[in-house]
């Protein structure tokens, strides 16, 4: 679609308008229309800028990724498993900060080389310890692929901190499934306590990276 560039729009202004909607309408209500309304534009002039939803959401994946790692600096000195935790718990951070905020990173790809940096710092800092390259990237990237899926499922539930979807009763759901003993209980370790639930999950993970690589 072709459309006179206006000059009051640039890329950033679209990507910093469509991370605040995503907020109010989510992921499905978050249309080029309705960012372009916001806008105070016709919806073909966001077609300068990305030629489709992917694409926009590409570059907020990476704008939420650039916001993630300007607020989690990594101290001097810490060790591998240190590091994939606070990468992990900086990840978490970043998600839960957007309606559907796991959903845009999956997926998605980044549009800059900024994610390199932290990439190769950890890289580095695995392979320091002792890490072979393959090994460090297994274990970065199934740390990864945790955090992205546990926050996946933990926005399915509650889509901002403070919300919770209807159905998701911990009580009525025990009562419904009374015939399954097991299964009802495990209701409260599944939707409740979700930080805790994500640290004990980063806990055996950390221990599954150590005991399979023999790397403490």
């Amino acid at each position: 679609m072709a459309s006179q560039r206006s000059p009051k729009l640039d890329k950033k202004q679209v990507v910093d308008t469509a991370l605040r909607l995503l907020n109010e309408v989510g992921l499905d209500g978050l249309t080029l229309r309705t960012i372009a309304r916001e806008l105070d534009v016709q919806a073909p002039a966001l077609y300068w800028h990305f030629k489709n939803k992917q694409a926009l959401l590409d570059e907020m994946a990476t704008e939420m990724y650039r916001r993630m790692v300007a607020d989690v600096p990594f101290p001097a000195g810490i060790s591998w498993q240190e590091r994939i935790l606070a990468s992990q718990r900086g990840l978490r951070a970043a998600l839960l900060g957007y309606r559907d905020g796991a959903k845009v990173f999956s997926g998605s790809r980044f549009t800059g080389v900024e994610h390199a940096v932290e990439m190769e710092a950890n890289l580095r800092a695995l392979v320091a310890a002792g890490f072979s390259v393959p090994q460090a990237v297994r274990a970065t990237t199934t740390a990864f692929h945790f955090t992205l899926g546990f926050v996946t499922e933990e926005q399915g539930v509650s889509p901002l901190p403070g919300e919770r979807r209807e159905g998701y009763d911990v009580d009525e759901r025990a009562a419904r499934m009374a015939a399954f003993p097991l299964a009802a209980a495990a209701g409260t370790e599944l939707f409740q306590n979700y930080a805790e639930g994500f640290e004990a999950g980063l806990d055996l993970l950390i221990g599954g990276i150590e005991a399979r690589y023999g790397i403490g």
